[in-house]
């Protein structure tokens, strides 16, 4: 790991990730829905917020979100399709951050941005159509509530 003093807050970013998406959606954000969109997307914001402290630069913090992220997806056990859709919802994340400055925003507001973001989440078939939806959050299956 090149950025050691990025260990623990990146560490604190995926367990916050979890607890939130827990508390949030049960064990729903473990299927490829929408819900598992928000956790890549929040996982992204969080790790990129939290490291920000580290460094004073989003871009840095983005770099180090999408070079974590991506090495997860490498070694996770999912599909072409489920790697792409979650790759994507990464860098929507990774976006947001940037553009709504989320590093000074409270965790319930940043929480906010990306539920109205899931409002607008397009349910995808194919790796095409993630293309065509480059700012949206996708999703391969419908969300289940039980």
């Amino acid at each position: 790991m090149k950025c050691p003093a990025y260990f623990f807050p990146t560490h604190r970013a995926t367990l916050k990730t979890m607890q939130i998406c827990d508390k949030l959606f049960k064990k729903a954000h473990h299927k490829n829905n929408v819900a598992n969109a928000f956790r890549h997307g929040l996982w992204n914001v969080l790790i990129a917020k939290k490291c920000f402290p580290k460094n004073e630069s989003v871009e840095r913090s983005i770099k180090w979100a999408k070079t974590i992220t991506h090495m997860h997806e490498k070694l996770t056990p999912n599909s072409e399709l489920e790697r792409t859709m979650d790759l994507h919802n990464n860098e929507i994340g990774r976006t947001l951050f940037a553009e709504k400055q989320l590093q000074n925003m409270e965790e319930e507001k940043i929480i906010a941005v990306l539920k109205v973001k899931m409002e607008t989440a397009i349910k995808v078939n194919s790796i095409d159509e993630m293309e065509k939806n480059k700012s949206e959050f996708v999703y391969i299956e419908d969300l289940k509530t039980n």
